[in-house]
């Protein structure tokens, strides 16, 4: 995986239970990358887990992998 984007995309699709419904788009303003997921409801519960939980496993683990990156993972239905 060579950018956040990708990154962001096959941790989401592993993570919901039809991966084909899920679409992550990104784009650059003032140096900060601004990733959007789109799915359904359903799918949205299953990305953002109990209290939010795989949500933010999913930040921590793009964190990690992409330290040198400011980036903000929003959710859209």
């Amino acid at each position: 995986m060579t950018d956040i984007k990708e990154a962001a995309e096959y941790i989401i699709k592993a993570v919901v239970s039809d991966s084909d419904e899920v679409q992550v788009s990104s784009r650059l303003e003032n140096e900060l990358t601004i990733l959007e997921v789109s799915a359904p409801p359903e799918i949205i519960g299953q990305i953002i887990g109990k209290e939010g939980k795989i949500i933010k496993s999913i930040r921590t683990l793009l964190n990690l992998a992409f330290p040198e990156i400011r980036y903000l993972l929003q959710i859209k239905e």
